[in-house]
């Protein structure tokens, strides 16, 4: 991690879902176990915030696609509907 950010940011752009909620689970691991100070608790929970934008941003492309994917068949019949 680095202080501006700009190297986290550009890695978290590259973090597939499956990477980064594996990261997420490691960083509340390691928060909830404590021992850290507080800056490098203020570290993980920026992380942390990061790669939840990343899961979240993969999650609401998979929730568009499904919602395109059901959404055809509707209109599949729609446009069929007027042809008998």
């Amino acid at each position: 991690m680095t202080d501006d950010g700009t190297t986290t940011a550009a890695a978290t752009g590259t973090l597939g879902y499956e990477q980064a909620r594996d990261e997420l689970i490691e960083v509340v691991r390691r928060l909830e176990a404590g021992g850290t100070t507080l800056e490098e608790s203020l570290a993980l929970w920026e992380r942390g915030e990061e790669l939840a934008k990343v899961c979240r941003h993969w999650l609401e492309g998979a929730r568009a696609r499904l919602d395109a994917a059901l959404a055809r068949p509707e209109e599949a019949s729609a446009a069929g509907d007027g042809t008998d």
